[in-house]
């Protein structure tokens, strides 16, 4: 394949392209838009991380989930000796939306696809992780960031401003 050199009409920065895939190689950028602003910035770098290598190795973006998730479990009060522990007692709490707990129970399931290959029973070939399984972990991620961090914050912010407001009603 040939390379393909360009000046970004925004910043007029260089990219580089491979041409005959067409595919963006420099500057590596994500196309996922999820506001991060509550987000502990450790749990976010990792997240990003595993946003912009998720085109190029589902399995390196799967762990980085994965490491990811586990931050996050720990961090909620669901430590434990693995991950796989750390998931069931977070299903198990109660805490979680049923489609928060049905989708971390489905992310155990790819993530030991990436971390233990696993065979096919019928090819024994090894069954890889696909970008779909690995973007669904991302958004898993999403979905927790969303109820652990992000809605947390907005009722915090609604609240200190009711609170400024019967104050200045004289309430």
């Amino acid at each position: 394949d040939e390379f393909a050199f360009s000046n970004c009409t925004h910043c007029n920065e260089i990219s580089v392209w491979l041409r005959g895939k067409k595919t963006l190689i420099y500057p590596k950028i994500t196309t996922r838009a999820f506001d991060l602003t509550e987000v502990p910035n450790h749990l976010a770098d990792d997240y990003e991380e595993a946003c912009l290598v998720l085109a190029d190795s589902p399995k390196a973006s799967s762990a980085l989930s994965r490491r990811c998730l586990q931050s996050i479990l720990r961090e909620q009060g669901f430590e434990d000796k693995s991950l796989n522990k750390e998931i069931q007692k977070a299903i198990d709490s109660g805490k979680l939306p049923s489609h928060i707990a049905d989708s971390l129970d489905a992310v155990r399931s790819i993530g030991n696809l990436a971390a233990h290959p696993t065979k096919d029973t019928s090819t024994g070939e090894i069954l890889p992780v696909e970008p779909g399984e690995a973007e669904w972990n991302i958004e898993i991620l999403e979905f927790l960031f969303d109820f652990f961090y992000i809605q947390p914050a907005k009722t915090r912010k609604r609240k200190e401003a009711l609170i400024e407001k019967l104050k200045a009603a004289g309430k």
